[in-house]
């Protein structure tokens, strides 16, 4: 009986928590045909509510301003926006820090967490996954001797917490396995190893050694 139980639950568990996040974010989306006219909604033109419509607004959305965007007089308003943003007081504050941040974790030219690294934290003798985010810059740079990473330590089971280091690069292990890899067991507080699949393992080192 409890071997039953136990499939059971092996089961539908994961397939519910799945169903469950998909419906938040499907419903948070949903929350964008609100800037639309009444007139335009479903429940005006199709006597109901449809769920995932504002899933394909958004997506819409963002398809429409990719492509504008690339133009040349899309390129100028875009760049004329941005000019009148940085010229607002606190907004700029905001605005270039938000900026930067998705301009270095969604190009495809940035670096940010784009490995995964075993350091040890909180204490040596003790160690974690962490994730590249760069190198240390500006004063911050001038004040540590030799050559330091800049590194995100973030916690279980939710990895969207953490803690930003600098470490010096001689003590990280550069990790090969890919970012959703570590995710993936960081999420699981170590119960779903990494390379599982035959692939996976341990490069020495992001300096080279190990």
């Amino acid at each position: 009986m409890k071997k039953y139980l136990v499939t059971g639950l092996l089961i539908w568990i994961p397939l519910v928590i799945t169903l469950w996040v998909l419906k938040l974010v499907v419903d948070a989306l949903d929350q964008t045909l609100l800037l639309l006219p009444p007139a335009f909604r479903t429940e005006n033109w199709l006597g109901m509510h449809v769920p995932g419509m504002g899933v394909v607004m958004t997506l819409i959305t963002l398809l429409a301003t990719g492509v504008i965007a690339t133009n040349f007089l899309g390129a100028r308003l875009v760049h004329l926006w941005h000019e009148v943003l940085h010229r607002i007081p606190v907004v700029n504050s905001i605005y270039s820090s938000v900026k930067q941040i998705s301009d270095t974790l969604f190009s495809s030219s940035g670096q940010a967490f784009r490995k995964a690294l075993l350091v040890q934290w909180p204490r040596e003798g003790m160690w974690t996954i962490a994730f590249l985010t760069g190198a240390p810059g500006g004063d911050v740079a001038s004040h540590l001797q030799g050559e330091y990473v800049s590194v995100y330590v973030p916690t279980t089971p939710n990895p969207t917490g953490g803690y930003f280091v600098l470490v010096a690069r001689r003590e990280v292990i550069e990790l090969d396995m890919t970012v959703d890899e570590a995710l993936k067991y960081i999420i699981s507080m170590g119960v779903v190893p990494p390379g599982s699949n035959g692939k996976g393992g341990v490069k020495h080192g992001a300096n080279g050694k190990g």
